[in-house]
């Protein structure tokens, strides 16, 4: 029970993370969670970023990785980049609210299954199957905003970056079955800059890279840079949940995504009321109370797991 609650309070502190980046994306990019016009130069950074991992080597035991462990790692950072590129070409295409609600739809359905075709069929007790459906629910239910307009070309994208992500989990929880959490991390982050590295290779990459800055602003560039600090803190801690969570609750992990929607939905409910100057958006009642019963399962499927 104590395992348990270890990835789960993981999980939590790394979705409240990823609550407080979308938050500062809020304030920088006016209410789109991800201001992509340049997709592979948000993936180039991305990628480059994560080699502040590297700091951590002098304080820990740190080697070559097996060969084991070095195909999943270089698989994880591939599908990992991926994801991320498809994404942004997916939010730079279509609305930014419609991309996520359907990458989180589906992810937690995708991790389900690869989790079986990886390590074949879990042991799962009827409680944790009900949190699992409680949590999903609430989850697809807080992140939608539109109705979505389902075409081909929108399927084929989001559909292609949910899976991306979901392998992401599932490479990721086979490095750490392997090797250690943080010397895994940190290759992942390696091998994450060394890929990112091949969109200098051609001379409309570099532009799209370098010409434009992403965010104008000085006071902006604090708020977006301090945002993806946090986003980052988040993707570690996650990792670390990953590493900890047995394989049958990866889409749990999922799953609890929902709580990054529930905090940035409180925090910007507080800020337009109390601090309209920071922050203004105008919800609907209709939309609140979609989002309060969104919280309430998320809260209901949080109790199921650790009763």
């Amino acid at each position: 029970m104590v395992y348990e609650m270890y990835w789960l309070l993981a999980s939590v502190l790394a979705y409240v993370c990823f609550g407080f980046a979308s938050l500062g994306d809020k304030f920088v990019l006016n209410g789109s969670a991800l201001g992509v016009s340049k997709p592979k130069a948000y993936t180039f950074y991305v990628g480059i970023f994560g080699l502040f991992v590297i700091l951590a080597i002098p304080f820990i035991k740190f080697g070559l990785p097996s060969s084991a462990s070095l195909k999943w790692i270089i698989l994880d950072a591939l599908v990992h980049i991926l994801a991320l590129y498809s994404m942004y070409v997916a939010v730079e295409k279509f609305d930014v609210s419609r991309v996520i609600a359907t990458i989180g739809a589906t992810q937690p359905i995708f991790i389900f299954i690869l989790t079986w075709i990886f390590w074949g069929p879990q042991a799962m007790t009827s409680i944790n199957i009900l949190a699992f459906a409680i949590l999903f629910v609430g989850s697809v239910l807080i992140s939608i905003e539109k109705n979505i307009k389902l075409t081909g070309k929108y399927l084929m994208i989001t559909i292609f970056s949910s899976l991306m992500f979901s392998l992401d989990y599932i490479f990721a929880k086979s490095v750490y079955l392997s090797t250690a959490f943080i010397s895994g991390i940190i290759w992942i982050q390696i091998f994450m800059a060394l890929i990112v590295l091949f969109f200098l290779f051609t001379k409309k990459s570099r532009r799209e890279i370098f010409a434009n800055q992403i965010v104008a602003d000085k006071k902006k560039q604090l708020i977006f840079l301090s945002a993806q600090l946090i986003g980052g803190a988040g993707n570690l801690i996650q990792g670390f949940a990953i590493s900890l969570a047995p394989v049958f609750f990866l889409a749990t992990i999922n799953s609890l995504r929902g709580i990054q929607y529930a905090f940035l939905f409180v925090a910007t409910l507080f800020i337009s009321h109390f601090y309209p100057k920071l922050l203004k958006e105008n919800i609907s009642g209709k939309v609140i109370f979609q989002k309060l019963i969104s919280i309430v399962l998320i809260i209901t499927g949080l109790v199921l797991l650790v009763s």
